[in-house]
């Protein structure tokens, strides 16, 4: 079986030893026994400090929740947070607590999930303030070789894309903390304590790991895999499934038409994929308690299936079909429309036609792939 960074932590006691520990975790941070990095740290190391980002570092917020300083009942190590209204950045007061700061969070290999950006915001902290950084690696479940989408533009950076990485990166975050140290020129002390036994070929299911869900968005290992491309109806009119049972696989809206929404997918032929009308009310989010029409999004091959291109595909067919389709206002007078911040450009408002775009997303994403090689860990 693969093992994690944190399976392998007592092999390099080395750098932990005398020093004032911060770690930044969730609860994917577990050993392959279901022991919790909070818990190794603190029983084998000095444990100082928690940091907490979206979610809590026991899972215990809700999304969006902003989250303040408490003590963790079960170690008596006081928390700090990371997802603050002001800031998410470590302030001085919270460097000060430490001499090294520990990551160790489950990534799902999409540019817009946060946890990555909480990550290279606390290395570029530790960078300036002198402090040491350790990423506990762990495995990309969408595999280290498929890269897909455009890159991020100057302009459109947020807390849904702040580097300018492509929307599916095939890269550990180890790798990203690495990438950026340099690209950046932050010339942190980072130390990346490795995986074990993974190649970069590998999804998930090929690891022979328990999937523990990363946010409660993400529930299972095939929402990752088709959240890559139906987290762009965040910046929609439309539900990206919130509030179901199958959040991101399921997307649709009380004015569409399920079964010609379905057929015409379907006769796509898109690689790896086939679609289902579905009808569904949401509990929570977008239409709570209404009755929306849909698809369900089912993967057939994992191997040929195309995250990005599939979900921009659904995206811009119902555009073209209905006209009830928007994009969401900015969400603060000033700010750009969610749905630029998720691009990480303004290509999907304009009127580009899809297979061009597809063809720049396949041009960026080609010349990223040959960029990241330089700072792989695995092969």
């Amino acid at each position: 079986m693969v093992k994690n960074g944190i399976n392998r932590i007592l092999s390099y006691s080395h750098l932990f030893q005398g020093k004032r520990i911060g770690l930044i975790t969730t609860p994917t941070g577990i050993t392959s026994e279901f022991v919790s990095t909070i818990q190794i740290l603190h029983d084998n190391f000095n444990l100082a400090a928690l940091f907490s980002p979206e979610h809590g570092v026991r899972g215990d917020q809700a999304a969006g929740a902003m989250v303040e300083t408490y003590t963790d009942p079960l170690t008596g190590v006081p928390v700090y947070s990371l997802y603050r209204k002001d800031s998410k950045r470590m302030s001085t007061d919270m460097l000060n607590q430490v001499d090294m700061v520990v990551y160790d969070i489950q990534d799902v290999g999409v540019r817009y999930y946060t946890f990555i950006y909480t990550m290279l915001y606390a290395l570029e902290d530790c960078a300036k303030a002198g402090k040491e950084f350790v990423v506990l690696d762990r495995v990309n479940p969408l595999d280290g070789l498929t890269v897909e989408g455009n890159v991020l533009k100057p302009g459109y950076e947020s807390f849904v894309g702040n580097y300018p990485l492509c929307v599916r990166y095939g890269l550990t975050a180890g790798e990203v903390a690495r990438m950026a140290n340099e690209q950046k020129g932050w010339n942190a002390m980072l130390h990346v304590i490795p995986c074990a036994g993974w190649e970069r070929n590998m999804l998930f299911p090929q690891t022979g790991q328990i999937w523990v869900h990363p946010s409660l968005g993400i529930p299972r290992f095939e929402t990752a895999l088709v959240y890559a491309g139906t987290c762009l109806f965040e910046g929609t009119n439309l539900s990206e499934g919130r509030g179901t049972t199958f959040p991101f696989e399921i997307i649709g809206a009380p004015f569409i038409d399920a079964e010609r929404l379905a057929d015409e997918m379907n006769s796509r032929g898109l690689p790896g994929v086939r679609f289902r009308p579905v009808y569904f009310k949401p509990t929570t989010s977008k239409f709570q308690g209404e009755l929306c029409a849909g698809i369900q999004i089912y993967v057939t091959d994992t191997l040929s299936y195309r995250s990005v291109e599939t979900g921009v595909t659904l995206m811009y067919t119902m555009k073209r079909n209905y006209e009830e389709f928007s994009y969401l206002p900015p969400v603060k007078e000033g700010s750009r429309p969610f749905i630029d911040l998720l691009c990480g450009d303004k290509l999907y408002r304009e009127e580009t036609g899809l297979t061009e775009m597809l063809e720049k997303f396949r041009e960026e994403s080609r010349d990223f792939a040959r960029e990241k090689q330089k700072y792989h860990l695995y092969s």
